[in-house]
């Protein structure tokens, strides 16, 4: 059983995301805004939460934003905004899933699970996993760089510590939405957007990645340090 917060300003819908979480055996906490969702989080230390992206005075944006600056509780943003730019900004603030409204409240169950599931899966890779200056620590799920500690979301971490478990072999994007997030079908822009939030903390130089690098008509693959 985990605590999960819904964070939306419509009634009805959070009324049915409860149903279906407590169904689930979760136990849940509601907000209708932001500022009562950071609230929450301070008061209620939930183990994910699913957030709504329109939301009245601080949105889902910000509010992922700030949760991000204090640590790293898995976030589903729900979004009745369609394109991919609108998906892509809640990844790239660093939300772990995203479902698109209207959307079927037994997939977001499933997904609330999965990513539960992932949070608190004991990993099949080494407890510590080391490249060059790069350190991953999974019993303390912790990322350092020369010794510096990485600000990396759940999800980020984990795709990280699967590459690095697996160096020289190159995966397609539909692959790695597989072994990391769980997902038989899924959008690969997902991967994108979380490969390049990668190289920007681990990469001496983003624009040309020499450790987390593309391979054409393929995927990526882990080359690491010589």
């Amino acid at each position: 059983m985990a605590l999960v917060l819904v964070v939306d300003d419509d009634h009805t819908v959070r009324e049915v995301v409860v149903s279906y979480l407590r169904a689930h055996r979760h136990e849940v906490v509601e907000a209708a805004d932001g500022e009562e969702a950071l609230r929450c989080v301070k008061d209620s230390a939930p183990d994910l939460i699913v957030l709504d992206l329109m939301l009245p005075g601080i949105d889902g944006l910000e509010v992922c934003r700030r949760l991000r600056l204090q640590g790293e509780v898995p976030i589903i943003m729900l979004t009745a905004l369609g394109s991919e730019t609108d998906r892509v900004a809640g990844l790239e603030i660093g939300a772990d899933d995203y479902v698109t409204k209207p959307f079927s409240p037994r997939e977001l169950a499933l997904r609330v699970d999965s990513v539960l599931r992932r949070t608190d899966a004991v990993p099949a890779s080494p407890p510590v996993l080391t490249d060059g200056d790069l350190v991953l620590d999974s019993t303390r799920h912790e990322a350092r760089r020369d010794g510096a500690p990485l600000a990396l979301t759940g999800r980020e971490f984990d795709l990280l510590r699967f590459l690095v478990a697996h160096p020289g072999v190159a995966y397609s994007r539909d692959d790695l939405l597989q072994q990391v997030w769980g997902w038989s079908v899924g959008d690969s822009s997902t991967v994108t957007v979380h490969v390049r939030r990668l190289r920007e903390k681990i990469e001496s130089d983003p624009k040309r990645p020499s450790r987390l690098v593309t391979v054409w008509g393929v995927g990526y693959r882990w080359e690491g340090l010589a």
